[in-house]
């Protein structure tokens, strides 16, 4: 089934806190949210990207531990946050093919703590590069803007971007983040994408509850 996932760009805990809280009167119970953490050294902004914070804040809130977090950590060394982002309770770790040295470590971090590993790449990444991860990597994100910054214009070769992935990675996840909207979520669905990050449509809007069954209603063909 496609699936529609809440993101949160942010570069202070307590509107990260509260877009948690606003996506879980939405989403189902064992939804899905995804964070940016973003360093400024992979990409020139920063948010924020603390994993203890993050730990401390699931374990007093119980209600919320049903909730599945991707994190996507837009980071120079992603190898050395990864434990601290899986100790915390992440279930899905999204790394960068710019940025990772030892995929295989990453992988096997995250199969220690039961969680999924995911793949992605900047848009100027040509498509080939991720066929060389095939081996580690099962999940593949396509981001549809530059790294780091939320509210950014989806680029349109993001659409042939995951295309090429679909028909060479037959049984792979493939992920799209970035500019969505009902319209794009059909086409990038279209194109074999499974999942779909929107972060601007849902909590830019006035009723992102509204806004999130847009993009579910889209990304299953009703909308």
């Amino acid at each position: 089934m496609p699936l529609i996932i809440p993101a949160i760009n942010a570069s202070d805990f307590k509107t990260v806190s509260e877009r948690i809280f606003t996506a879980r009167t939405f989403l189902p119970p064992e939804g899905w949210i995804h964070i940016d953490v973003v360093d400024g050294r992979f990409a020139m902004n920063v948010t924020w990207n603390d994993s203890e914070e993050f730990g401390d804040f699931l374990r007093t809130h119980i209600t919320l531990r049903k909730l599945n977090f991707e994190i996507h950590l837009m980071i120079k060394e992603p190898e050395k946050a990864a434990e601290p982002w899986l100790n915390a309770g992440a279930r899905r770790l999204i790394v960068h093919e710019e940025a990772i040295v030892d995929p295989d470590l990453i992988v096997k971090q995250c199969a220690d703590y039961a969680a999924e590993a995911m793949l992605a790449a900047k848009p100027d990444t040509p498509v080939e590069e991720y066929f060389e991860y095939a081996k580690q990597f099962k999940e593949f994100q396509v981001l549809a803007v530059a790294p780091g910054w939320a509210g950014q214009e989806f680029k349109p070769e993001t659409l042939k971007k995951i295309s090429s992935l679909r028909e060479r990675l037959t049984n792979a996840t493939i992920e799209v983040d970035g500019g969505m909207n009902p319209v794009l979520v059909k086409k990038c669905r279209e194109a074999g994408a499974d999942y779909f990050v929107a972060a601007s449509y849902i909590f830019g809007s006035t009723t992102p509850m509204k806004a999130y069954q847009e993009l579910v209603s889209a990304a299953e063909g009703s909308g």
